[in-house]
C-alpha cells in the first residue's frame, strides 16, 4: 500500500465490517534511512481519510517487510532497525510496557476468546526482517529473478529466540492460528523474497508444527502485489494452507507460476478476508480474496477436521 495513492479498496473493506485487519506488511514505502522521512510516510497514511475511518472502527494488528522495515529486501544488516521499530509502534498504539517493546523484533500474538461456544483464535504475528540473515543472489541460469534456494544450516527468517519464542505460543491452546507473515510460506519458489529462499526454514517451521501437535494453523501473507491461495502438502502434517493477500493498491504485471496455489490468482487491488463459522459442529474457515466491487476471485472453505493431526 503506497501512501501516496488512493485506497479507495478500503471502503469496501468497511461495507463487509470486518472484526479484526490485519496488516501484512510494506503498509507504507519508507525505503530510506531518514527516520523524519519514514515518520513523515507513516503520516501521510493516518492522514487517509478512509484509513482513518477504518481505524476508527475496526481493530488493527499489524507486521511489517521491508519497505516499512526500512528498505527493500531489507533484512538484520538494515542498521536503523530499532529506530524503525520505535516508529512502527509508535504508528500502530502498542502499549507502553508491552513485552514487544521490551524484546529486539517487532513479534508478537493475540488470542480471541468466545466463552459461550468455547472456542479460541489465535493470531501469531511473525517479524521476518529483523533477524533475516542475507538472501543468496541468483548468478545462473538454473534460477530465476533475484533469489536462489540456499539450504545453509544458519540461514534463519526468525531467528532462534524467535523460534523458541513461537514454539510457545504454538504450545498454547487454540482452535484456529493465523500465522501472520510478511512474505509468502506456502507456494512454489519463484526467485523472489519468500520462504522458498531458505528451504530448513520451510522444514524446520513444518517440524515444529507437528512436534508442537499444534493444529488449526493457516497462514497468511503478502509482499507480492497479487492474491493467491497456496496449500503446502508436507509429510505427516495437514495441508498448510497459505492465503496471500498483497496489492490494497499496488499492482504487478507478471504472475508467477505456482503448482501449490489453489484456483485462480487475482491480479487487481484485493483484501484478504476470512470468515469463521463457529456454530457449526465442525467449524469452517471461509479464506477469500476479494476485489474492490466486494467479489471473491479466490474462495476455499475448510473445515478445521481438515486442520488436525
Amino acid at each position: 500500500m503506497k501512501q501516496d495513492l488512493p485506497v479507495p479498496i478500503l471502503r469496501t473493506v468497511m461495507e463487509w465490517e470486518p472484526e479484526l485487519f490485519i496488516w501484512l506488511g510494506d503498509n507504507i514505502y519508507g525505503d530510506t534511512h531518514d527516520m523524519n522521512l519514514l515518520e513523515a510516510r507513516y503520516q501521510q497514511l493516518a492522514a487517509k481519510p478512509l484509513f482513518a475511518a477504518l481505524r476508527a472502527k475496526t481493530p488493527m494488528v499489524a507486521t511489517w517487510d521491508d519497505h516499512d522495515y526500512g528498505l527493500n529486501d531489507a533484512g538484520s544488516d538494515y542498521t536503523k532497525k530499532e529506530e524503525s521499530k520505535e516508529i512502527f509502534l509508535r504508528f500502530w498504539n502498542e502499549p507502553e510496557g508491552s513485552e514487544r517493546r521490551k524484546r529486539p523484533g517487532i513479534h508478537t500474538s493475540y488470542t480471541f476468546t468466545d466463552p459461550t461456544l468455547k472456542k479460541s483464535l489465535q493470531v501469531i504475528v511473525l517479524d521476518t526482517r529483523t533477524f533475516r540473515t542475507p538472501l543468496t543472489k541468483n548468478t545462473t541460469s538454473s534460477y530465476k529473478n533475484d533469489y536462489r534456494p540456499d539450504s545453509s544450516p544458519t540461514n534463519t527468517f526468525l531467528g532462534a529466540d524467535q523460534w523458541s519464542w513461537l514454539k510457545s505460543r504454538l504450545q498454547e491452546p487454540a482452535d484456529l492460528r493465523l500465522i501472520a507473515t510478511s512474505i509468502q510460506f506456502g507456494h512454489e519458489y519463484n526467485g523472489w523474497e519468500s520462504w522458498t529462499n531458505f528451504p530448513t526454514e520451510i522444514e524446520k517451521m513444518v517440524d515444529l508444527i507437528k512436534e508442537t501437535k499444534a493444529n488449526g494453523v493457516v497462514f497468511l501473507s503478502g509482499d507480492v502485489h497479487w492474491g493467491e491461495l497456496s496449500v503446502l502438502k508436507a509429510p505427516g502434517c495437514y495441508p498448510l494452507h497459505d492465503l496471500t493477500a498483497s496489492g490494497i493498491n499496488e499492482e504487478w504485471d507478471i504472475l508467477e507460476p505456482n503448482r501449490n496455489r489453489v484456483g485462480q490468482a487475482c491480479m487487481d487491488h484485493h483484501f484478504g478476508f476470512i470468515e469463521i463459522n463457529w456454530q457449526d459442529a465442525d467449524p469452517s474457515v471461509a479464506l477469500h480474496i476479494k476485489d474492490v466491487t466486494g467479489r471473491a476471485r479466490v474462495k476455499q472453505n475448510v473445515r478445521l477436521s481438515r486442520l488436525k493431526f
